[in-house]
């Protein structure tokens, strides 16, 4: 697998351009949050031409709900989201700049088109280490629907937070070509 790519947010076409499926990457510098609720309040308000909590072009967003943060923590255990739940949503807001969308599991064939239509990358993070995870969160701060709790809008800062490239830019998919390699070993 070889050293990590170390990136420094925004994520932009150059930097997005220069990952490939199987990347290990260390992210520093600002991500921002979104579940299922927070991403259908984007997509309602892109489509009655508000403005979304956070300009979108060149960012991240991470599919996670926090749990509360406990006495001395900056945020709760912070593990990934099963990203299938963005799906419906994910293809509205890459047009609009999104870059990186971070979650576990596999994406819909419209996701993968629009990422490869717009340049944008998927990177998985390690389902059931939310508490290994959040230690890589420096700071959290709710920016958006403050009333959906753990699925609100979150502006944070990472150091060195741990994800893999599952999708690149191009469509190559490591859920895919992981498959054919075990495949080919296996004969």
């Amino acid at each position: 697998m070889g050293e990590a790519i170390r990136i420094e947010t925004p994520l932009t076409q150059e930097k997005l351009r220069g990952l490939k499926a199987g990347d290990n990457v260390l992210l520093n510098g600002i991500i921002y949050t979104g579940r299922d609720a927070a991403h259908k309040k984007m997509v309602e308000a892109l489509e009655q031409g508000q403005d979304l909590p956070f300009e979108m072009n060149d960012q991240i967003i991470y599919f996670v709900g926090p749990t509360p943060a406990k006495e001395g923590q900056v945020i709760g255990s912070a593990g990934p989201t099963t990203s299938g739940r963005m799906d419906a949503y994910s293809p509205k807001l890459i047009p609009k700049g999104l870059t990186g969308m971070i979650g576990k599991g596999l994406r819909s064939t419209e996701v993968i088109e629009a990422m490869k239509n717009h340049g944008a990358v998927y990177f998985g993070a390690i389902g059931g280490a939310g508490a290994l995870i959040a230690k890589r969160i420096v700071s959290a701060e709710v920016i958006a629907y403050p009333e959906l709790g753990p699925e609100a809008v979150r502006r944070l800062v990472v150091k060195d937070f741990p994800v893999m490239v599952i999708i690149d830019h191009e469509g190559n998919n490591l859920y895919e070509s992981g498959k054919a390699l075990y495949r080919r070993h296996k004969e």
